[in-house]
């Protein structure tokens, strides 16, 4: 296969510029740290650590053993684990459109005692990202965020707790490590040295993590020269740069060797080289990029004190899953190969979109509003399926487009309070059950802009008020405001019965005719979630609309008798109102006299 790459060129300043390291955007999590003990610096780096407590609502809190302590960075000794729940998730708040590289590690420390090897998921989104089954590792990846939230899950896959010690997030420039799709998981980071060194943050103002590599068959090239890398690229650490291996052997190849796995999966690297050594006059250094065996760029000199990235364009593949990077010396170099760092990444992918962004808002308010804290209200509301939020149903039939939210059941719930304007964020419900749960106020008039609402059910509240006329006159919209004692009716479209009582039970269905009567009341029947409807209809006042004159509605036995036989109630509704216009303008009706 054919090596599609780019250099990207960096110029290494020899002069020492004093550069503060600031920290801006970065977003350091120290998971099951106390909040009294937040925020603190980190003695290795200096990096600002605050407590959880505000992004996840759920997990307990635990300390690695205190003989392991020495051994763990101060970030990782405090952990927070998940014995309930399946899915519990993180909230972070981020810039859309950035690119992150974004780090959870993961320190078992034998917090619990029991020596038990972990084993469970971590999902980016409602995509599965990785499966943690090691004591102690680092999971890392690069992306471009496309909300302005981010939520990282922990899923229990078996009898193992889920847990996690810390999260970073590192906002990077637009213009590095860019991939044709999908996001990158981090393979490797190493440079080549012969230290111990592990380099990171302040000399990395990323935060990458660097590994020093070196084998027994390189020989160290470095510069004592005090570097400072000004670039608008990479911005590679001087540690990191001031060091390079060249092989022993002047005419060896230099060769990097990594295996991935599943064997066909994509990757890309990023492969950074800058000269150290003062070639004489009559010294070359020049030599050809292969990768298992084939051809990648060249014939490729370093430049002097001037970094430069060889970077793929497009992911590459290994056969086997088995990668030889070699660096081969042309015929005319006098001086063998040299390599400074070498980064890789493998392609990962998030096909399953996220809930629309407006439904996750809305139910989110919703879930504020009334303090809800449902275990299972955690992570994308609607994907994946297996973790869909307990009384919601939602469309995820187009892969293509992001699921939505259709339905929405907080009956008997024990919430309290107003009715949220957040329910008008949910702009594709069709089915909004808010029965039985001891709702105030007034009914809202922004419920009838929801243009695919079908079904209401209020019953069963103490709402005041009366029914927005909007609602009412809403098209096939069904409504129950049963059990409502409070409630008025108004404009002459809900009944009062009985002593100057009113009726406990309105039920407004807006119909267009005589005719529809019937399948109505059919539909309803068959309909097991509302029971016990009672029909309203209304009628058009006849002649002038200033005649005191009261428009006419079917009593409550009426309503009942047309329950129960709706062609007999046909037959009682039409001789009532021939008897109704008779008696109000002597048979002669001025208003639209079809309409019910």
């Amino acid at each position: 296969m054919k090596r599609r790459s780019v250099f990207v060129a960096i110029f290494v300043l020899i002069v020492h510029l004093v550069q503060a390291q600031n920290q801006t955007g970065f977003i350091s999590v120290d998971c099951g740290l106390s909040p009294p003990e937040s925020p603190y610096n980190a003695p290795q780096t200096g990096l600002t650590y605050t407590s959880d407590a505000g992004l996840i609502n759920s997990g307990k809190t635990g300390r690695i053993a205190k003989e392991l302590e020495p051994f763990v960075d101060k970030p990782a000794l405090t952990m927070r684990y998940f014995p309930d729940g399946v899915r519990n998730c993180y909230n972070l708040n981020v810039t859309r459109d950035t690119n992150y590289l974004i780090k959870a590690t993961f320190v078992y420390g034998n917090y619990d005692g029991l020596n038990v090897d972990p084993n469970f998921d971590v999902y980016f989104g409602p995509n599965l990202w990785t499966t943690v089954s090691s004591n102690d590792t680092t999971e890392e990846i690069i992306h471009v965020t496309k909300f302005n939230f981010l939520q990282i899950c922990l899923v229990k896959t078996g009898i193992s707790i889920p847990f996690i010690n810390v999260l970073e997030l590192r906002p990077l420039k637009k213009n590095v490590y860019a991939t044709q799709s999908g996001s990158l998981k981090y393979l490797f980071r190493v440079y080549m040295s012969n230290s111990s060194r592990r380099i990171r943050f302040p000399d990395d103002v990323y935060d990458r993590k660097w590994y020093p590599v070196f084998q027994n068959s390189w020989t160290q090239v470095t510069t004592n020269l005090n570097l400072n890398i000004s670039t608008i690229y990479y911005e590679l650490p001087q540690g990191v740069m001031a060091t390079a291996a060249t092989p022993l052997n002047a005419n060896a190849t230099l060769n990097i060797t990594w295996t991935i796995e599943p064997p066909t999966t994509p990757f890309y690297s990023y492969i950074h080289f800058a000269e150290l050594q003062s070639l004489r006059a009559n010294d070359t250094r020049e030599f050809n990029v292969t990768l298992n065996g084939e051809y990648t760029f060249g014939p490729y000199s370093p430049k002097p004190l001037k970094t430069e990235t060889l970077q793929d364009l497009s992911p590459e593949q290994c056969t086997g899953g088995v990668c030889i990077l070699q660096l081969v010396k042309t015929l005319k170099s006098t001086l063998p190969p040299l390599l400074n760092a070498v980064e890789a990444f493998t392609v990962i992918d998030f096909p399953q979109m996220e809930t629309n962004e407006d439904d996750v808002t809305g139910i989110n308010n919703v879930e504020n509003t009334y303090g809800l804290n449902r275990i299972s209200w955690q992570g994308d509301p609607c994907v994946p399926k297996q973790f869909l939020w307990d009384g919601l149903n939602c469309n995820n039939s187009d892969i293509s487009t992001p699921p939505i939210i259709t339905s929405l059941d907080l009956s008997s719930s024990g919430l309290t309070g107003v009715i949220t304007q957040g329910f008008q964020n949910l702009t594709h419900l069709q089915y909004l059950d808010l029965s039985d749960i001891n709702l105030t106020g007034e009914i809202p008039k922004f419920l009838a802009d929801i243009q695919s609402l079908l079904v209401i059910n209020l019953s069963g509240n103490n709402l005041t008020g009366s029914v927005p006329l909007s609602l009412l006159q809403k098209k096939g919209l069904k409504l129950n405001v049963q059990g409502n004692p409070h409630l008025l009716c108004t404009d002459g479209l809900c009944a009062n019965k009985g002593d100057g009582h009113k009726k406990k039970s309105i039920i407004v269905p807006v119909v267009a005719s005589i005719a529809s009567i019937a399948g109505l009341i059919d539909s309803q029947q068959e309909d097991s979630d509302f029971k016990h409807w009672e029909m309203v209809e209304s009628y058009e006042q006849h002649g002038d609309e200033n005649d005191g004159h009261v428009p006419y509605v079917p009593s409550g036995d009426r309503i009942m008798e047309a329950m129960r036989d709706p062609v007999k109630s046909l037959l009682m509704l039409q001789v009532d109102l021939k008897a109704e216009a008779e008696k109000t303008d002597g048979g002669v009706g001025t208003g639209n006299q079809n309409k019910v």
